[in-house]
């Protein structure tokens, strides 16, 4: 899904595949085994020996508290860029069975947040993103007892109301979508008033078990930008923390801050640089209209790929401060190549070119251009919306991006407000 998310602007049909095959495994009845309850979004499949002999519960794992939200909140994106109401009505019962686990499972205390916690001894700890067992804990580094409420969760939970108020209201349900957005709108509010903190000046990382905050700066907070749950003035402060010293290495965003306990820049989820994760807080930026720190971001994990075979992006690399002269510190059991990693350079392209879309008629916008100091032209080819595409090239001068049509195909049109 957050590959799909990253490649949406220009290869939509991975964002409409992947919720379909997502939907065609979705959980229809409560297995604890697997984690698994109606309505459920996977988290992994393995075919494995182990898996298969029931060794381990990953043969079909639902153990994620992320993934439902992020169905949602991918079919509404992909609405947004195609228009495509076919598809979505088919995903409509789907989207609905995934409301419904929210409601019935996903918050455990009935206090409107997303709590998780495993169901069986062999299934993960810890179900965010960051699935180490250590990667949720307090100022004083004792970790968290569950149930457990993530913040990016929270945030991807507001997305997947607003993306499915956005499809119910074009597919006539309008007293569905007024309760959606209703919802979308009371969890913000409550985002806000119990993951701010004001004398961090960011979100915590979750709240444990006995509502307890989990005091930490970590990257997680971007997500929330990323979702678009973050109030508008909360955006800029988030962002000064997210790219301080001690958070951002030089090469990219750590998953966790330097003057936290447990930072160590050599850790699987406390420290290192993951490229998904910077690629989808750049979109969180780019999104509240903070391109040029979006941009910081595309340059320094540009200028790390540099040193990697291939230009590569790996899974994750260490997160020990940038050195004149000195490559990245590998991490030595990183994945490459793995999706998700390779899609975040071309994502970083769309937050940097505040780029958007809308079908009807088709329309290119790209909102107050940046382009780091490693770019100078980046051309576009048979960028399509609907049934029209178009051929465009930026260039930048100075601070400035001029944006040239090439080619068109189709009544499209392509605008900026540079």
């Amino acid at each position: 899904m957050i590959t799909a998310f990253e490649t949406l602007w220009f290869d939509p049909t991975i964002a409409r595949g992947v919720p379909r095959h997502l939907a065609a495994n979705q959980a229809t009845v409560t297995d604890p085994n697997a984690d698994a309850e109606p309505g459920k979004i996977l988290h992994e499949i393995r075919r494995g020996e182990m898996a298969e002999l029931g060794e381990v519960p990953f043969r079909r794992y639902y153990g994620s508290i992320d993934s439902t939200p992020l169905f949602i909140m991918l079919a509404g994106a992909y609405f947004v860029r195609t228009g495509d109401l076919s598809t979505l009505r088919e995903l409509w019962p789907n989207i609905e069975a995934a409301l419904g686990w929210i409601d019935a499972h996903g918050d455990r205390d009935g206090d409107g947040f997303l709590e998780y916690g495993r169901r069986n001894d062999q299934g993960l700890i810890n179900q965010g993103w960051k699935d180490s067992y250590d990667s949720v804990f307090h100022a004083d580094a004792t970790l968290a007892v569950g149930p457990i409420a993530v913040v990016e969760v929270q945030a991807y939970a507001y997305g997947a109301f607003c993306g499915a108020a956005r499809i119910a209201r074009a597919l006539g349900h309008a007293a569905r979508a007024t309760e959606l957005e209703d919802r979308a709108q009371a969890l913000q509010r409550e985002l806000d008033r119990c993951f701010f903190d004001e004398e961090l000046g960011t979100y915590v990382l979750a709240l444990d078990g006995q509502k307890k905050p989990c005091r930490v700066r970590t990257s997680n907070a971007g997500h929330v930008l990323f979702a678009g749950a973050a109030l508008p003035e909360r955006a800029p402060r988030v962002a000064r923390e997210l790219m301080a010293t001690t958070s951002f290495s030089g090469w990219g965003i750590r998953t966790l801050d330097s003057r936290e306990a447990r930072y160590n820049p050599m850790s699987y989820h406390n420290g290192s640089v993951w490229p998904h994760d910077n690629a989808l807080i750049a979109m969180g930026l780019a999104r509240y209209g903070l391109r040029r720190q979006a941009g910081t971001i595309f340059e320094g994990l540009f200028e790390a790929s540099v040193y990697m075979d291939l230009r590569r992006l790996p899974e994750l690399f260490c997160g020990f401060p940038r050195q004149r002269n000195s490559s990245p510190t590998a991490y030595p059991v990183a994945c490459v190549p793995q999706a998700w990693a390779t899609a975040a350079s071309l994502s970083l392209i769309e937050s940097v070119l505040g780029l958007g879309f809308e079908c009807e008629p088709p329309r290119i916008a790209f909102s107050k251009p940046f382009m780091p100091g490693f770019l100078e032209e980046i051309q576009l080819r048979k960028l399509t919306v609907g049934d029209a595409s178009a051929d465009i090239a930026l260039r930048r001068s100075g601070e400035e991006v001029a944006v040239h049509v090439l080619n068109r195909r189709g009544n499209i049109r392509v605008v900026t407000d540079a």
